[in-house]
């Protein structure tokens, strides 16, 4: 019994602890085969003085710059 006990208690302290997601970023970026791809910022709110141009061109989605790819793979480790 005593043994058995030593042995659960072994395969606890080796398990290998999970990384956790950040739920937010998740929602945020989609990996890629090149990367990651997300939404353009500034299409939300105050359309109104923003020019049918911008707003056009703020559609669709943009690859991660290089530089934050390693900080969006930290947050998002399983993606």
């Amino acid at each position: 019994m005593v043994q058995r006990a030593e042995q659960v208690l072994k395969e606890v302290v080796m398990a290998k602890v999970k990384m956790k997601t950040r739920r937010g970023a998740a929602k945020r970026f989609k990996a890629t085969a090149n990367g990651f791809k997300r939404k353009q910022a500034f299409k939300r709110h105050i359309l109104t003085k923003k020019s049918p141009k911008r707003i056009r061109q703020l559609r669709g989605c943009v690859m991660v710059h290089v530089s934050d790819v390693a900080s969006v793979r930290r947050m998002c480790p399983y993606i």
